[in-house]
């Protein structure tokens, strides 16, 4: 007992600072926070049961991601893509009217806290957590995508990927040229590369905030893109234009003090939990809203619109 207690506080050492990065690395594969954290503790169930078979012939970071990567793959063997609205099909007419009921059946894509990853991981390989990357890889067949991720996000060399899938080096160039090209695609360019947040994001995001609270839409229209998107999973439809998204938004903000937004981070991006005042005043939870800020301005608003996830930003469901 005392051996195997030894062995588990060793295996815990060195394999601990490595937890949140394979949560990332989960998180690109499956676009769920909720399944990455289970495959993680997977991972670590089959790296312990397999711990005694490890004799240093690769690194623990790759072993661990060798794990992390075929428990991927085994889990999304059952499931399928999570996309966003805008990944079901084209933009919506009507902003004013009421929204239809929520699509309940779909398992949306859902947004990564910063807070759950390492500072060093959110700005890495130039953005490679960010939402629209994200939804993006959820087009590629799975082993596509872990080639990408692998190839792309964490460097590994075409045989060390071969080696891990059990095909070709051959095949490995050619399933990434392919997945590359999907990407291509599925989102422009500047959706999937883009550089750190900066200062002038901030001041994006503290401006929209103010301009929500106080229910300011001159001020909001200064800050949105003229080609921005607006979607709000769980509904289907979503708004593309400048026009249409500030109709919608007009249709529901209408006083100054009904709003209260608290700003935070997600998928390396300016984010906020917006909670809504209900007639009794308490404030209630409403939707954890990413921003892509592009030049200065809002480029897309996804309003995640699903309140549990408000424990995953370690936020309260309501303010007083």
């Amino acid at each position: 007992m005392a051996a195997t207690t030894t062995d588990r506080d060793e295996f815990a050492r060195l394999t601990d600072p490595y937890r949140r990065e394979l949560l990332a690395h989960c998180y690109r594969m499956l676009g769920s926070v909720d399944e990455a954290e289970d495959l993680v503790q997977e991972t670590y169930l089959r790296a312990w049961r397999s711990y005694d078979g490890y004799e240093g012939r690769a690194s623990l970071r790759t072993w661990l991601h060798r794990i992390a990567t075929n428990t991927c793959l085994t889990a999304l063997e059952s499931r399928g893509r999570r996309p966003l609205p805008s990944g079901l099909g084209g933009p919506s007419e009507g902003p004013e009217e009421p929204l239809r009921a929520p699509a309940t059946d779909v398992p949306w894509l859902q947004p990564l806290p910063d807070a759950l990853v390492d500072p060093a991981t959110v700005v890495a390989a130039r953005g490679s957590l960010r939402l629209a990357l994200v939804a993006a890889l959820q087009h590629l067949p799975a082993r596509q995508r872990a080639v990408l991720i692998l190839r792309d996000v964490l460097a590994w060399r075409a045989p060390e990927v071969a080696s891990l899938l059990g095909t070709s080096t051959a095949a490995v160039k050619s399933s990434l040229q392919r997945a590359r090209a999907r990407l291509g695609e599925v989102a422009p360019d500047e959706d999937l590369v883009q550089e750190p947040e900066g200062a002038a994001d901030r001041e994006v995001l503290d401006r929209y905030v103010a301009a929500f609270e106080n229910a300011d839409m001159d001020a909001l229209l200064g800050l949105l893109q003229d080609g921005i998107e607006l979607e709000m999973p769980p509904h289907l439809e979503w708004f593309r234009g400048k026009k249409d998204v500030l109709r919608f938004l007009e249709a529901r903000v209408h006083e100054k003090g009904t709003l209260r937004m608290l700003p935070t981070r997600a998928n390396g991006q300016p984010a906020v939990a917006m909670y809504v005042r209900g007639a009794d005043g308490v404030l209630q939870a409403h939707s954890v809203q990413v921003l892509t800020v592009e030049e200065g301005l809002v480029a897309r608003i996804t309003a995640f619109l699903d309140v549990d996830l408000l424990g995953r930003f370690d936020l309260p469901e309501e303010l007083s």
